[in-house]
């Protein structure tokens, strides 16, 4: 019983392994993982949640301070007595509680744009992760159509490496029956080792790509990946597209330039921050305090109960704090200066970005055009040289061409056929990339 067990198991067992090891990836499943399992990019989301608490902490700073305190003093020899004011010879002890609060009333604004200043930091970070979400994104989607690439590479050099292995039958028959020389045996056989190492050098290029996937994605506890094969369907009538609109609409929701944005705004409000400085503060306060003394007795010399001294030595109090800053070393107008030089490093770093994104986008646009009449062009190519291709085969057979001419006609549909492989997957990739600058949904990705 307990070994039909044991087999039933193990049955069970390959036919799971069998349906996971079938498990074929498609990009969004594959950009999903990602984002859930890049550590990379746990990196920016805590720097985005330090900023978040940075910034709760700024408006809670609005709020009163209170404290409250207490010590215990031991005095030896001669002392002050801290009930009566007068020295005295004697070794005494005493208590002191106090409870005080105070807010500020003016510091130059300072308070209101710091949160301010803070919650723009806030919302940069936010925005930089989104950011992150969406390099990581197309770092697999570059990782998965190279993989795609490379399987298209391996399949091409399996059909070349079929063409070489049945030429060589075909001559090694030819040679038997004596109809063609010992040489042409050897041709043969080159040809047909020099495909079967273009197919291994494919597929370790096939592997390596897969590597780089699995490694995006940080998936664990493999080395194999298999991904959907559907190839793009790449068409040539696509709508035309010119870099100042799609700018003007990237402008308006690329997470880098208005993190960008934020930070500049962030740093104008620095600049305030600093100039605050230099301006009277006033704060309130006001607490309550009492004490116990060793040496308060009353007339018969004893030392009065801790409860009534805590009730008659309660003392409050009340009062207004100005301060004026008149010199301090000129820090805080150096300060203001420094902010208002950040402020303008801020500023620059959102024009150097804006201008970044627009050289991007003109050049996405001119391989956009460029790749429409390429894949014509390579369409056609490889039309022809397939054609030129079968009629070499057929020649070859017929013992009109040597294997050097047919090795070169099967390369260069080979080469054509590689080139339009290149050029589709290079279109869908950047179709894709511009559709994401044009704000369409190319990943299913949100905000933090």
């Amino acid at each position: 019983m307990n070994k039909k067990i044991k087999i039933t198991t193990l049955l069970l067992c390959s036919i799971w392994a069998s349906v996971f090891a079938q498990e074929r990836w498609t990009l969004d499943e594959c950009v999903s993982y990602a984002l859930e399992h890049n550590l990379q990019l746990n990196d920016f989301k805590y720097t985005n949640q330090s900023n978040k608490e940075t910034y709760r902490q700024s408006v809670r700073n609005l709020l009163p301070s209170v404290n409250a305190s207490s010590s215990y003093l031991v005095n030896y020899g001669r002392a002050e007595d801290p009930n009566t004011g007068t020295f005295v010879n004697q070794d005494f002890y005493s208590n002191n509680y106090s409870l005080e609060s105070s807010i500020d009333l003016f510091q130059g604004f300072q308070k209101i744009n710091a949160i301010k200043a803070s919650k723009l930091l806030f919302k940069a970070t936010e925005e930089e992760v989104l950011q992150q979400k969406y390099l990581l994104a197309f770092r697999v989607m570059q990782a998965f159509y190279d993989i795609q690439f490379f399987e298209g590479l391996v399949e091409i050099s399996k059909e070349q490496l079929t063409v070489s292995q049945t030429n060589y039958n075909l001559v090694e028959k030819q040679v038997e029956l004596g109809l063609k020389a010992g040489a042409d045996l050897y041709e043969a056989e080159s040809l047909l080792l020099t495909d079967k190492l273009n197919v291994t050098q494919s597929a370790n290029q096939l592997a390596s790509a897969k590597l780089t996937l699995i490694q995006e994605m940080n998936l664990e506890n493999t080395s194999e990946i298999e991904i959907a094969k559907e190839l793009p369907e790449v068409g040539v009538a696509e709508i035309e597209m010119k870099s100042d609109s799609v700018y003007t609409e990237a402008r308006e929701f690329l997470p880098l330039i208005k993190a960008q944005e934020f930070r500049a705004k962030a740093a104008k409000k620095q600049v305030a921050v600093s100039r605050g400085r230099l301006y009277p503060s006033i704060s309130f306060f006001a607490g309550i305090g009492t004490g116990y003394f060793e040496t308060t007795r009353d007339t018969l010399g004893k030392t009065l109960p801790f409860r009534q001294q805590f009730r008659d030595n309660t003392s409050q109090y009340i009062g207004v704090n100005l301060s004026v800053p008149i010199s301090n070393g000129w820090s805080a107008r150096s300060q203001v200066k420094q902010s208002k030089i950040e402020k303008l490093r801020a500023e620059n770093n959102l024009k150097t970005k804006e201008q970044e994104l627009f050289q991007t986008i003109q050049q996405l646009v001119q391989d956009y055009n460029s790749l429409l009449v390429e894949l014509v062009q390579s369409n056609q190519k490889m039309e022809a040289q397939n054609l030129a291709f079968t009629i070499a085969q057929k020649r070859y057979e017929k013992g009109l061409i040597n294997a050097l001419e047919l090795f070169t006609a099967k390369n260069l549909y080979a080469s054509a056929q590689n080139e339009n492989l290149q050029v589709k997957l290079r279109s869908e990739i950047n179709k894709s990339t511009l559709d994401f600058y044009r704000g369409l949904p190319v990943f299913n990705i949100t905000a933090p």
